[in-house]
């Protein structure tokens, strides 16, 4: 009697940019060399694959509301899910022989699109490693962040840089580098759990309720660097900076040097592209700190999306209230440790 089929699933964590977003974009990494400070948090983006009878190919994002279904031979180009296609394909073509199978694969991502957590490239790296433990591929976390990075930028063409792939594959607090020739190292770092525990209690994440397309500006911030706008290029070396220091404040425990380097790195990264920032993020930022808040910036590219800010424990609960009062979708946060993982149960009958 053989074995019955399995369903695979898999769930990468969604990361908050702390410190040096923006350097991990080419040319300015290729150039300089870039460096990120972020955290993985309990938002996740999900992923299954069920083998199908059938044949035939269907994708589905649950969050969004859309569902397609294709014929094994059918010309896969014209999908919708843009993304679980690119990956599908890739896949086959790299782990399967080339050969298509029947499968139902599904999404959800618990975080809206435009969110500045990184959920696009999350949504990537959760699909290649449900297909690497469904094909039973030889990739490890630094091969499934290279190869879904590749999907979205070379394959699908879309702008953006690296740094959301690596925290969603190996999750944690990490000091991500990236340097010349494609070469990227994750520095996990080893904080002390009391340090851990205050920074929790000192985040404040909230939706400005307004979502983003990051390509406008990030396709600004690549052609300031590949003009050698001077204002722009040295904004980039003062975001990479920030995030090494950041690094040792949090290592040492020294949140109001964390403070202090939030607010400058929002500065600078406010100088690397006009619409980073909006009259509606400045009210909101400006309401935070008269209730409490010490620091914050934008998560992501900026324009929209999610910020968060650093406030003293005790007036967590303030600031929650207050930013929901003007309709900002504010909550606490929770660190993830782990990175993606992926597992296998029977299918249903």
């Amino acid at each position: 009697m053989s074995d019955p089929p399995l369903t695979t699933r898999a769930r990468a964590p969604l990361r908050l940019g702390l410190a040096g977003g923006g350097t991990d974009l080419s040319p300015y990494c290729d150039l300089y060399g870039g460096a990120v400070l972020n955290a993985t948090i309990n938002r996740f983006a999900f992923a299954s694959i069920e083998a199908r009878a059938d044949g035939r190919i269907a994708f589905i994002a649950n969050d969004l509301g859309l569902s397609e279904s294709f014929d094994r031979d059918d010309d896969l180009s014209g999908a919708r899910l843009a993304l679980h296609r690119a990956v599908y394909e890739r896949m086959v073509a790299e782990f399967n022989d080339g050969r298509r199978f029947g499968a139902t694969i599904q999404t959800n991502v618990e975080a809206p699109a435009g969110s500045g957590l990184g959920s696009s490239s999350a949504l990537v790296v959760v699909l290649v490693d449900a297909f690497r433990a469904h094909l039973s591929a030889p990739l490890g976390q630094y091969d499934v962040a290279h190869l879904a990075y590749e999907i979205e930028r070379i394959d699908l063409g879309l702008a953006g840089g690296k740094q959301d792939q690596y925290a969603a594959a190996f999750g944690g607090v990490n000091f991500i580098e990236f340097l010349a020739g494609d070469r990227v190292i994750v520095n996990p770092l080893r904080i002390p759990r009391d340090i851990l525990n205050e920074l929790e209690s000192r985040l404040v994440t909230c939706f400005s309720g307004v979502s983003r397309h990051s390509a406008d500006i990030i396709e600004r911030q690549t052609a300031s660097v590949q003009k050698s706008d001077r204002a722009a290029v040295e904004a980039m070396h003062s975001l990479k900076s920030d995030s090494i220091e950041m690094k040792r404040s949090l290592m040492t425990g020294d949140f109001d040097g964390l403070a202090e380097i939030l607010n400058h790195s929002w500065i600078a990264k406010k100088a690397t592209a006009k619409t980073v920032s909006s009259p509606h993020i400045e009210e909101m930022f400006a309401h935070a700190l008269s209730h409490g808040a010490e620091a914050g910036k934008v998560s992501g590219a900026g324009g929209g999306g999610f910020m968060f800010f650093l406030v003293d424990p005790p007036r967590r609960h303030g600031l929650i209230a207050a930013l929901r009062e003007i309709g900002g979708d504010a909550d606490p946060v929770v660190f993830t440790r782990a990175g993606c993982q992926s597992w296998q149960m029977p299918c249903r009958r």
